[in-house]
This record gives structure tokens, sequence and C-alpha cells, in this order.
């Protein structure tokens, strides 16, 4: 089952990551994230109000239903909140300054990078599949580079490729954070009060940075950002219930959900008429290729 969700989850985030794309282009993005998280919020503030004040609206048992945290777990969460707001800052002004095509296919390098900081921190030793799906990887890495420099993209000194790193690197980070919280965190209150902390951080963040530079960086309202709350919405609720559910691995999760780079791609090159497809295209199938051989080494190893 957890693999199911897992796969809803990856399908779900290729199309957030086109309505991300949709809605920064020319967009202040501080304003873009603090609604597109606000609407977020507020799916989860009955299961918030209903837990707090035994309001009864959802019954033990039901994936809604969220069991009353302490302290500690409240402090978990707000740091899972701190890195999860600062991935999507990064990500969504990378998504800003690059072409989608390149930004998805350099997202799915996360789960290699989750593969290798369980060596350096958890001490997990990697199979010959895992292996190789890792050099392959980067294979996929540096021909994704040699096609961005035809478009006058280079990955050393330009700032959208910085943000892409940053957010690629804090997503590893939030990726061991998710695997500490599931061990001992309900999935819907991980969710939503992660959620309800995002959106007020964003809030701040939006008063203090945006608001009093607000004519120099405009803000144009997008249906788009609904579709970012709620494809997002799903797509968290599918994975964090996998992630929960007995015998789920979260590196196969992980690589699970990076499949949603082919659609982020594929719509990429239709909806945004990007270059250099065919070059690019060749990079992703590299690093497909590199994602089932973690895949098969996850399931073997």
């Amino acid at each position: 089952m957890w693999i199911w969700l897992a796969l809803i989850s990856s399908i779900l985030l290729g199309f957030y990551d086109v309505a991300k794309k949709r809605s920064v282009e020319a967009n202040a993005v501080l304003p873009v994230l603090t609604i597109a998280t606000s609407i977020s919020a507020l799916f989860f503030l009955p299961v918030i109000l209903s837990s707090e004040f035994g309001l009864g609206w959802f019954a033990e048992g039901n994936p809604f239903y969220v069991i009353p945290i302490d302290l500690s777990q409240h402090l978990l969460i707000m740091l899972k909140a701190v890195i999860v707001a600062a991935t999507w800052l990064f990500g969504y002004l990378a998504v800003k300054h690059l072409p989608l095509t390149i930004v998805s296919p350099i997202y799915a390098l996360r789960p290699v990078l989750v593969l290798l900081g369980s060596i350096l921190i958890f001490g997990e030793r990697l199979n010959v599949y895992q292996w190789i799906g890792v050099v392959v990887a980067f294979v996929a890495f540096y021909l994704m580079n040699r096609s961005s420099h035809k478009e006058g993209i280079k990955f050393t000194g330009n700032k959208g490729v910085f943000y892409l790193m940053m957010a690629v690197l804090l997503g590893v980070g939030s990726a061991f954070c998710d695997k500490i919280l599931m061990r001992g965190i309900q999935p819907a209150s991980v969710q939503a009060w992660c959620g309800l902390y995002i959106a007020l951080l964003y809030g701040l963040l939006t008063l203090i940075i945006w608001w009093p530079k607000r004519k120099e960086s405009k803000f144009e309202w997008r249906w788009s950002i609904v579709l970012i709350s709620l494809f997002l919405s799903i797509a968290d609720f599918c994975y964090f219930n996998a992630l929960a559910q007995e015998g789920a691995l979260l590196a196969v999760i992980s690589l699970i959900r990076r499949g949603s780079v082919i659609v982020s791609f594929t719509l990429g090159a239709i909806f945004f008429k990007e270059r250099n497809i065919r070059s690019k295209a060749l990079a992703l199938c590299v690093l497909l290729v590199g994602l089932y051989f973690l895949l098969h080494g996850s399931l073997v190893g």
C-alpha cells in the first residue's frame, strides 16, 4: 500500500512543480509562498481544532485524526518547518530563474544525496547496485551541466543554480528529519502543525522583507497558487502516510517520489516552450537509469 501512496505523491508533485513555475514567473516569490502555504494550513485547521478542543470531528483511526503532541514534539516539528520553509524558498527562487526542464532533473538527485548522507550519518553501506546508481546519477548531472551551457546557464557562479543546490541540500536534511519524526509522531499531526508553522513563518518574512519593497518586487495574483496548495497538500498527505506504514523504506519512497521529474519535465517542455529538450531528455533518461539501480539496490539490499 505504501508504494502506491508514494506513486500518487510522485505524480501530484510533478503537477505541483508546474503550478509553482507558473506562479513565480515574473512574480514576487514570498507572497506566493505565503498565500499557498496559508491555503494549505487552512485545509488542516479543522483537524487541529478538533484535536485541541476535543470537538470529535475526526474519530480515532481516521487518517485525519490528530493525536495531541507534547512540547518536545512541537519543537521537532518547528525545526522541520524551518528546514522546509528554507528549502521551498530556495526552490521557488531557483524555479523563477531557471527552466523547469533543468530544475526538475536536478531535484531528482536528492535520493542520491540521501543515500550518501545515510552512509555518513547513520553508517549505512551501499550495495553494488546502489553504487552503480550513484555513479550513473552523477553522469546525468554532468550531461545536464553541458546542456545548460547551450542556454548560457553555467552551474558555477549562477544564482539560480546556487538556489537550486541549496534547495536540494536542505531537502536532504528534511528527509532525514522526516525519518526521525515518523518514529514517534502520527502523520496527520506532523503535516497539520508543520503546515501551520510554515505559513506563520512565511507570513512574518513577507511582512518584514517583501512588504516594504512591494513596489519594486510586484506581486500578481494567479489561480495556479491555489493549485500549488492543492497538489502539495494531497502529495504530502500520501507521503507521510506511506512513510508511517510498517515496512516502508525511506530510500525507496524518496526514489519513487523523484519520479515526479517525468511529469514536470514533460509538462515544462509543452507549456513553457523550453529549449534544448533533446539533450536534456538524454540526461533525464540517464538519470532514470541511475534511479532504477538505486531502487533495485534498495529493494534487494
